[in-house]
């Protein structure tokens, strides 16, 4: 498992891409997402970042995302980065 210990983020807010937050919770995971495609991407979306977590071992943790048409490749490398930053060590 991969605990994450502090708030860390990846990505930016420009066009086509994605920022990710990511920080400590005591259970579960909770994703918050923001998009400008919410309405036809948005379960997809969130598909990808618990695929991406339960790759990393994020068991618990909270992450806010705000896409501005990022494509799937952008998301889970934006999201395996925030894991990285965030995890202990």
């Amino acid at each position: 498992m991969t605990e994450i210990v502090k708030r860390a983020s990846a990505g930016t807010m420009e066009s086509s891409d994605v920022y990710v937050e990511i920080e400590p919770a005591e259970t579960g995971l909770t994703v918050e997402l923001q998009s400008v495609v919410q309405k036809q991407f948005g379960a997809s979306i969130e598909a990808v970042v618990q695929e991406v977590l339960q790759e990393c071992g994020v068991e618990k943790a909270r992450i806010l995302i705000r896409d501005r048409g990022a494509l799937d490749c952008v998301i889970r490398a934006r999201v395996e980065a925030a894991v990285l930053r965030g995890k202990e060590g």
